[in-house]
């Protein structure tokens, strides 16, 4: 039966930027449906935030010390979307502490603490959740937790940085360059002044050892996650992949080796019939395969203030059902020994400024790819072959301009 409206759930909400305003924004727009799903509704009582937003009917919510919200036993769920690993951990902690239930969208303090966050959440009957922190609306680690527990994932494959993949989408449709790609992403508002973590993988990487920890079980460090960013391509690299009918995307993989998992961040050609190659733009997809499930794609918008929002908001309407009870989470403090990325097998495609002869010196037989404008250079794809292979024929040859894997 649905209580009256009168009945409401307090929340807080830490940040009030692009994500947390978007937290108030949903909740006040959808405010019946909400009411309908978890039987009560949601009031935002405090807002967390350095500054004062006079003239703002949320003004009169806006408090400057984050002890107001731990210490207030009316509050049931805190929303955390400041971003960065500090102060947002030392906050997160305290409301947990304090049997207050999180969801949170930032990716950075998940991947640090995300296991001991949850192991606090548990030990004071409360929960910790994370959906908004790695596909942005996309509702994949809900799917993990809940949907694919009878499975035993073997492979996630994701485009999970909304950035890079408008850069690639531009690089790809207009023939223009990284800097100008960079340039323009940054005009529209899809990449930051500074673009380091997105361009060079970082953020990607913090999202598949998220995905990883999740999957295994146990703890990933982001920093153990072999990572190449987009930085170095160029619209040769482009018309190279057009000529053999493939796309390159940033992707984040995680594969299962043995009782482990191969984990990386880089560019890859996709071929046509890949259900991520058709992926542009700022939209996000993670491709999951289950050794029951077979292969799965969830697909939505990885950024932006609502979608966003939406997905923090759905972790809120979660939490206010599950009051008092929590929800198991597999994620391990224990480290896991993620496998050498190096041990995987895959075809290379490479640019080079030397000879053919040089070439096939190193690599044997090779397919030989031209294009227009490449001067100077070979393109060619090599057989299939473990990295560790690659990189000691390519050490022989030397003068490697490029280097993008197929998948």
């Amino acid at each position: 039966m649905v209580k009256g409206v009168n009945s409401m759930i307090k929340i807080a909400v830490m940040g009030y930027g692009t994500i947390g305003s978007g937290v108030v924004k949903v909740i006040g727009t959808n405010q019946d449906s909400i009411c309908k799903k978890i039987g009560e509704g949601i009031e935002v009582k405090y807002i967390l935030d350095l500054r004062d937003f006079e003239g703002d009917p949320i003004q009169s919510k806006v408090v400057h010390d984050y002890k107001v919200i731990a210490e207030d036993p009316e509050v049931a769920v805190v929303v955390e979307s400041m971003g960065g690993v500090e102060p947002a951990y030392t906050f997160v902690k305290a409301m947990l502490m304090a049997g207050k239930s999180v969801t949170t969208s930032n990716k950075a303090l998940v991947a640090a603490h995300g296991s001991e966050l949850i192991a606090v959440a548990k030990e004071q009957n409360a929960n910790f959740m994370f959906e908004a922190s790695v596909g942005g609306g996309i509702p994949i680690i809900r799917a993990l937790n809940s949907c694919l527990t009878a499975d035993r994932i073997e492979e996630i494959s994701g485009i999970v940085n909304g950035t890079t993949n408008y850069m690639l989408t531009r690089m790809a449709d207009a023939g223009c360059e990284f800097s100008e790609a960079l340039k323009e992403a940054q005009e529209k508002g899809y990449a930051e002044k500074d673009p380091t973590a997105d361009v060079e993988g970082h953020d990607a990487g913090r999202k598949i050892a998220i995905l990883t920890s999740l999957i295994a079980g146990q703890q990933v460090d982001f920093e153990d996650v072999y990572t190449e960013g987009i930085s170095k391509l160029s619209a040769i690299d482009i018309l190279y992949a057009k000529k053999m009918g493939r796309t390159i995307k940033l992707l984040a993989t995680s594969k299962q080796i043995g009782d482990t998992y191969a984990v990386m961040v880089a560019p890859f050609l996709l071929p046509q019939e890949h259900p991520l190659y058709t992926v542009n733009g700022v939209f996000n997809a993670v491709f999951v395969r289950g050794n029951m499930l077979g292969d799965a794609m969830f697909y939505g918008s990885g950024a932006g203030s609502l979608p966003t929002a939406s997905a923090v908001v759905a972790d809120v309407v979660e939490l206010a059902k599950h009051l008092g009870k929590h929800i198991e989470i597999e994620w391990r403090p224990q480290k896991l020994a993620i496998a050498d990325y190096r041990q995987q097998s895959a075809r290379f495609f490479v640019r080079a400024a030397c000879s053919k002869k040089a070439v096939e010196d190193a690599f044997g037989e090779v397919e030989y790819i031209e294009v227009p404008k490449a001067e100077g250079e070979v393109g060619f794809v090599t057989a299939q072959m473990k990295e560790a292979e690659y990189i000691e024929k390519a050490k022989g040859m030397g003068n490697i301009i490029q280097m993008i894997r197929f998948h």
